[in-house]
This record gives structure tokens, C-alpha cells and sequence, in this order.
């Protein structure tokens, strides 16, 4: 008989955590300070103010290390710096005080499960024999058929094509990713020793927690057997995957739970898995990981039924290990959300490829609004990735000569990739590049489009009924109001094709995606709504926060 599954302690039921509404800062897109189209620590640290007025409890910074940029940053050189265009680490230090000075936390990624292949272990293992102590840090095999000229095995990578590259000497490298994210051997010490040092060295530096990407590829089936598969598939469809969701990941993440909690102000950690029903919360022990992004939520329809589904399923499932529950409905892998929910289908099919499907922005933007008021007022913790509080839908007119994302050149040019959610954000003006940097500048790394001057902060602002004053509007009620900073959720019968929810002791949250007109509960009065209401009821596409008179 097995031991019962550890539970968070009481002690961590008021960390901040549980319910912190995070900020994502695709830092290259955020704000330019130096004027040369690439967003920066500086412009981060001239846009602190804002965050801060906008009410979140933290921001998670997208990889700022020095990277050849192959996959977005994603194929870091070098673990312990910055990368040159992005600032230097006093810059960093100095952005850390500050925003701590604002109330703000700060988490950074952490990208273990491969390097760039520029880095230096990787160059290396490269200059080094097979079976040498260098090439034993990543996963080199020899091929197979006839002089090895076939990859070790049928595996797909996700940005298109195989997942093996062949080097000088006739070796294969394992490389899930890009070629130029050479996979590292999770199963050698050095491998975890070093990450458990870079751990320290940034925790040390003040920095409150990691995102961690890719944190369900880690460990990988030392057979590497065939998969069968004829293309890339980001989650595991059965047990004892070779290369997803496998147990060894689990020993990894406990020994990362010890260091954070060696600090004064423990440090948390939050992971990017991509995992079956069910097996979240192997994740999230008392003594492995504290959060982990909710994807089921994010690539849900927009459609009652299965939205209930997705929020009773991981409410439920977290509970059985005392974690809590997290929303997101935008990231910088998938097209935002106010474009996906204008589409006759709302949800997320095959990630990067609903590019083009006809949209209906307006209808999308009402949808979007009604989605961030249920998601604000769900129990838990939720994400808000740059610019969804301005609006901002997917840019998918962008010119070919303009794609950097790798899926564009490893799909043969059938599939654009995620650029188009990454275009650098609008702050002000009536023309790009929208004041996103601080002073006249070069063009932003993305061109803008011409039609984002009614979307800028500045012009939100002005505008009482904008995005930006809903999501601060909602971001004040989790902070102030004390039924939405308790974990209380009940459900409450309603309508089809709509959510009625209550939180605590009396406060409602009603959510109409049907088409037509719903009544209020009775005895209730709006406190806060995500689109103009009917006297006789809730319209479509709209969510309310009600109290109990």
C-alpha cells in the first residue's frame, strides 16, 4: 500500500502565490529604452508605474539571456547573464529593487531541458570524442543503417522535421526543439548540479521564483525507442512516453523545492506541463512544484459546458494535493484570445496552425472581456500575458520577410508561427511605433499595425469603458474584496449555455455565452460587469460579479 500523497502545509495557505494575479513580460516586445526597436530591461523599468497601477502581484519575465535568439531566447548561451540588447545584471539588480519597491515580484524562466547550441558546454561537447565526459551532458547517439546515415529514431521535433542532427564526426544530437536546442542529459550529475547552481545564483540576486519550461520533457527513456508517431505531438497520449511526462522529472523537482525553501522568503516555482487528465498533480507534492500553468483552460472553447468541465476537473485535481488552481487565456505560444474567440471555433486545436479562419474582432473583444472577468474571479492564481489588458488581438497580416519564429522555416513556409502575438506593444500616439520606445526610435524588431492607435495604453486610459479599466477594475475587487481572497467556490444552478458560480459568502459570478438574454439572480445587485447589461437580465457574451443584497 502506498503513502498518501503529501498536502501543502497550513503555513503556505496565505503565500502569496496562491492567489497572484502574474503579468507576463515577453521582455523584447514590452517597452524599447534605448531606442534601437528591441524591447529591454530599461524600458521594463520605465513601465514598472504601470504595472503597478494596473494591480498585478508580480511579473514572469520571458528568457533575458544571452541567446543566438534562434527560438525567441529560448536557446540560452549562457544561464547566469543578460543578454546584451536586453541590459546588463546591474540593470537587472536594479529592476528587481524596484519593482520590489512597488510591490511587485518577479519571476524569471528557466529553460533545463536544452541549451543553445552556441553555448558553451555544447561547443564542447562538439570540439570532443564520442563518449567523452563533454558529449555525456546532452544525448549523442550514433545513427542507425548503413555508416549510421539514419537518426537514432522516428521522434518529430516541434517546430517541424526530425529531432536528430547529424555532427562532423557521424553522431547524432537529440534536439526536441530547434536544432540549434541541443537536449541535455538530465540523467548526468554535472547537468543537475549546474542547474541547481544557477538556481542559487539568481535567487540569490532577490528574484522570487522560476517559470519552468518544458518542465514535463526533462527525463527522457535512455532506449529512446521509436514512437510511432508521424508527427510532433507536445503531450504524451500514453504511458511511459519516451520522452513526455515521464517520473524522473519528479526526483529533479523535489531537489529544486529543497533549495527554494532553503531561503528566508521561500522562492516558488511554476511549471510550463503539458500533461494528460490527471496527472498534474504529481507536479505539484508539497514537496515538488508550487503551481503549474493551466492549458486545459486556455485552449478551452469558449463554450459553458466545457468550460464547467475544465474548471470543476482542476479544482478538483489540485485539491487532492493542496495546490492551487491557476487561469490563463493568452501566452506568448498561442494566438490571443481576442482573435481566437471572434472564430466560429474558440478553442485551441493544434497549437500555431488556426492562423487565417475568419474572425469577428468585436464579437471576439466581447467574448475576451467576459472570459477575464470569469477568470479574475475564479479561486487561485491567473496569468495576464502583455497587452490583453489593452485589447491587443492576433497580428496575422504580418509580412512573410518580417517571421523570425523557427516554425515558419522548419514547416517549409506552411505554418507562421507566433509572431503574431509577440508584435511590440502600443503605449502612446496616434502612429507606430506607438511610443514603444521612450524617445524616437528605430522600428520595433515586429511592425505594429496602423489600426492599434485606439488600443494603446494611453488611449485605454482615457477611455472608462476600455480593457484596461476592466482588468484594473477586477484586479482591485481580488485584492480588496474578501469572498474573491478566499479559496470558496460553489456552483449554482443556471441557465444552459451560461456559468453561475458564488465565491465566499454572497458574492456571484454570472457568465451568459448563450445567445440569448438571461435573467439575474434574484436578490442580487452588479457590481462589476464586463459589457453594458439589460435591466431585464445579462446579455449574451457578458459576465457579471454580483452581490447579495
Amino acid at each position: 500500500m502506498s503513502n498518501p500523497t503529501p498536502t501543502h502545509d497550513d503555513a503556505a495557505t496565505d503565500s502569496w502565490w496562491r492567489t497572484a494575479a502574474i503579468y507576463q513580460v515577453y521582455i523584447r516586445s514590452f517597452a524599447d529604452g534605448d531606442g534601437d526597436g528591441t524591447g529591454d530591461i530599461a524600458g521594463l523599468r520605465s513601465r514598472l508605474h504601470y504595472l503597478a497601477y494596473l494591480g498585478v502581484d508580480a511579473i514572469w519575465i520571458n528568457p533575458w539571456y544571452p541567446s543566438p535568439l534562434a527560438d525567441g531566447g529560448y536557446d540560452v548561451s549562457d544561464y547566469r547573464d543578460i543578454h546584451p540588447a536586453y541590459g546588463t545584471l546591474d540593470e537587472a539588480r536594479k529592476l528587481i529593487t524596484e519593482a520590489h519597491e512597488l510591490g511587485l515580484r518577479v519571476i524569471l524562466d528557466i529553460v533545463p531541458n536544452h541549451t543553445s547550441d552556441q553555448h558553451a558546454w555544447f561547443q564542447e561537447a562538439l570540439a570532443a570524442a564520442p563518449g567523452s565526459p563533454e558529449r555525456e551532458r546532452f544525448i549523442f547517439r550514433d545513427g542507425k543503417g548503413e555508416n549510421g546515415s539514419l537518426p537514432p529514431n522516428d521522434w518529430h521535433a516541434a517546430f517541424g522535421g526530425p529531432t536528430w542532427t547529424r555532427t562532423p564526426d557521424g553522431q547524432w544530437y537529440l534536439h526536441l526543439f530547434a536544432p540549434e536546442q541541443p537536449d541535455l542529459n538530465w540523467n548526468n550529475g554535472e547537468v543537475r548540479a549546474e542547474f541547481e547552481s544557477i538556481l542559487r545564483f539568481w535567487f540569490d540576486l532577490g528574484i522570487d521564483g522560476f517559470r519552468i519550461d518544458v518542465a514535463h520533457g526533462m527525463a527522457k527513456d535512455p532506449a529512446l525507442p521509436d514512437l510511432g508517431l508521424t508527427e510532433f505531438s507536445v503531450i504524451a497520449q500514453e504511458d511511459n512516453h519516451p520522452h513526455w511526462d515521464r517520473d524522473g522529472v519528479h526526483d529533479i523537482f523535489r531537489s529544486w523545492r529543497a533549495i527554494a525553501d532553503s531561503y528566508p522568503d521561500p522562492r516558488v516555482f511554476v511549471a510550463e506541463a503539458h500533461v494528460r487528465p490527471g496527472r498534474m498533480p504529481d507536479y505539484l507534492r508539497a514537496d515538488e512544484l508550487h503551481t503549474a500553468f493551466n492549458f486545459d483552460f486556455l485552449k478551452c472553447a469558449l463554450q459553458a459546458d466545457e468550460l464547467k468541465e475544465v474548471i470543476d476537473r482542476t479544482i478538483t485535481d489540485l485539491a487532492k494535493v493542496g495546490a492551487p488552481a491557476t487561469w490563463v487565456l493568452s501566452n506568448h505560444d498561442e494566438t490571443r484570445h481576442v482573435t481566437r474567440y471572434g472564430r466560429a471555433h474558440t478553442g485551441v486545436t493544434i497549437p500555431m496552425r488556426d492562423q487565417g479562419h475568419p474572425t469577428d474582432l468585436a464579437l471576439g473583444t466581447r467574448r475576451a472581456r467576459a472570459a477575464a472577468l470569469l477568470m479574475l474571479a475564479l479561486p487561485g492564481g491567473a496569468y495576464i500575458y502583455q497587452g490583453e489588458e489593452l485589447g491587443l488581438y492576433e497580428v496575422e497580416d504580418l509580412p512573410e520577410s518580417a517571421l523570425q519564429d523557427p516554425t515558419w522555416e522548419r514547416s517549409g513556409h506552411t505554418v507562421r508561427g507566433r509572431d503574431g502575438c509577440r508584435v511590440p506593444l502600443p503605449w502612446t500616439g496616434d502612429t507606430p511605433p506607438f511610443g514603444f520606445g521612450t524617445f524616437v526610435s528605430a522600428s520595433p524588431w515586429l511592425p505594429q499595425p496602423d489600426d492599434w492607435k485606439s488600443y494603446t495604453a494611453e488611449a485605454n486610459q482615457a477611455d472608462r469603458t476600455s480593457m484596461l479599466h476592466l482588468y484594473r477594475s477586477a484586479l482591485r475587487l481580488r485584492r480588496t474584496h474578501p469572498d474573491l481572497r478566499s479559496e470558496e467556490f460553489r456552483w449554482l444552478d443556471s441557465p444552459a449555455g451560461t456559468l453561475l458560480f458564488e465565491r465566499g459568502n454572497g458574492l456571484l459570478c454570472a457568465v451568459n455565452l448563450s445567445d440569448q438574454l438571461i435573467p439575474f439572480p434574484d436578490n442580487t445587485s452588479p457590481l462589476l460587469a464586463s459589457g453594458p447589461l439589460d435591466r431585464a437580465g445579462l446579455p449574451p457574451n457578458t459576465a457579471v460579479l454580483l452581490h447579495r443584497d
